[in-house]
């Protein structure tokens, strides 16, 4: 099944080419396992979805630790029927959907619990889109029962939910609330932005 995302990075620097530049950096562990392809707008990324968050986290990081106001956009996507299969896109870990919901919730409230820390504060949002499914809504609403549970949840916003925390956590919950939410073999979208050293933040 195919799963990628096309992100954005914006430091709010002068400066915003070496940043994103050396934000690019970080990825390099990660080339062995994924496909990546940058142009002018954003970066595509493609491969398993554990593996693509941590990458996500690491390329972010790497940008918001030179203390800018820095921003990032993704858009997230598995099973899209306009794509092919790629091997590459194969899961590293068994699929949750033959579980209970709250076994499922559960299930993804240890791996979060579990995540590496950072030492990054950040903030993000989220809204995940299941398309396709007949019954979608108990999935985002089981979605959103794990969020407010996960040890980041920050608030319900209209349209999204907003976490707030250690990096590593927060990349967890959003790596959790992509794979273990929606249908197995359906399309499911999820709209992503972080952010880290605003300066409207007290």
């Amino acid at each position: 099944m195919f799963s990628g995302a096309q992100i954005s990075l914006y430091p709010m620097s002068d400066d915003f080419v070496d940043i994103i530049l050396g934000a690019l950096n970080a990825l390099e562990p990660w080339r062995d396992r994924l496909r990546l392809d940058t142009d002018h707008l954003s970066t595509l990324m493609v491969g398993p979805p554990e593996v693509m968050f941590p990458a996500m986290r690491d390329l972010f990081c790497a940008a918001a630790r030179t203390d800018v106001h820095t921003t990032m956009h993704a858009t997230v996507s598995r099973g899209c029927p306009g794509e092919p299969d790629d091997p590459i896109c194969q899961p590293v870990t068994g699929q949750k959907r033959d579980m209970r919901m709250a076994d499922r919730i559960a299930a993804s409230r240890a791996a979060v619990a579990h995540a590496v820390r950072t030492e990054q504060d950040i903030a993000a949002q989220l809204s995940l889109y299941p398309l396709g499914v007949g019954h979608h809504m108990d999935e985002i609403y089981g979605c959103i029962e794990f969020l407010k549970g996960s040890g980041v949840f920050d608030r319900s916003k209209n349209f999204c939910t907003a976490l707030r925390g250690d990096a590593g956590p927060v990349f967890e919950t959003l790596g959790q609330a992509f794979t273990s939410f929606g249908s197995e073999t359906g399309h499911i979208a999820m709209d992503v932005t972080v952010s880290a050293n605003s300066p409207s933040v007290a």
